[in-house]
């Protein structure tokens, strides 16, 4: 990353860590709702982390003091025609797979309230990283939607098909110490930025060539039989095995020394 802070649009802003970038969503005055606006300023944030080879770790936070994210905005959407809101679709579905394609790590840090879309950006990363402020959940059906950013997709990944079930249907939200136990989140901290980011730091310190190729074997096989997955990951492994990260890893370990990766 070439700048130490970039603004995309109004309300995304996207800092420079070394290593690690950190996607700020930043509309405080909505608690970070998701307007048409915010969410071309998350898709566009997204392409440049995405293009960026420097970047080993992304991690999404929040600029508001009691949210992480609220999710849509309901005071536009109830502004919409018919037509408005078939319009507004790809804009909205391009920023949840924004994040959701990052092809590094992603790590959320989630700090007050994450509902509906705002927990579904959430989702979207690799890990969530929540602290005791943190309240999260897909309440949806509750104003005679689905989640559609991705929820009904992803919460039964991370927590199985009956549980994301009991949790949609009901609308309800969970608080910090429950959504650890029903493993909405995966790891309770102090303060989720600074929990957030010190993770992404002990991650960005592995091979960056390694890493990307371990999240997308992951990615590309969750869900698929055992012998299909192990193709996928015999096609990741070949794409490691003789470049220079790899050379450079088995290098440092027999030098006993810190590798310095040439990220190829």
């Amino acid at each position: 990353m070439s700048d130490a802070e970039q603004r995309f649009g109004d309300f995304v802003v996207v800092r420079d860590h070394g290593r690690v970038a950190e996607l700020v969503l930043d509309r405080p005055a909505a608690m970070n709702a998701v307007s048409s606006a915010m969410a071309r300023s998350i898709a566009a944030a997204c392409d440049s982390l995405a293009a960026d080879p420097e970047v080993r770790v992304t991690v999404v936070t929040s600029s508001h003091e009691r949210a992480f994210c609220v999710g849509a905005d309901l005071k536009e959407r109830n502004s919409f025609t018919d037509a408005d809101l078939r319009r507004q679709r790809p804009t909205s579905r391009a920023a949840y797979t924004g994040v959701l394609e990052l092809p590094m790590p992603t790590v959320a840090a989630v700090h007050g309230f994450a509902l509906g879309g705002g927990y579904e950006l959430a989702l979207a990363c690799d890990l969530i990283v929540a602290d005791a402020t943190a309240v999260v959940g897909l309440p949806e059906v509750s104003v005679g939607v689905i989640p559609g950013g991705g929820g009904t997709q992803l919460l039964p990944r991370r927590v199985g098909a009956a549980r994301a079930a009991e949790l949609v249907f009901t609308a309800r939200r969970v608080a910090a110490e429950e959504a650890l136990g029903l493993g909405l989140v995966d790891q309770l901290v102090e303060d989720a930025r600074t929990g957030a980011l010190e993770l992404a730091a002990r991650i960005a310190a592995n091979s960056p060539v390694g890493l990307r190729a371990a999240k997308k074997a992951m990615r590309l096989g969750q869900g698929l039989d055992l012998r299909a997955g192990l193709e996928v990951e015999e096609a990741a492994w070949r794409t490691v095995a003789f470049s220079g990260d790899r050379a450079e890893g088995v290098a440092a370990f027999n030098e006993k020394r810190k590798p310095e990766w040439p990220g190829v």
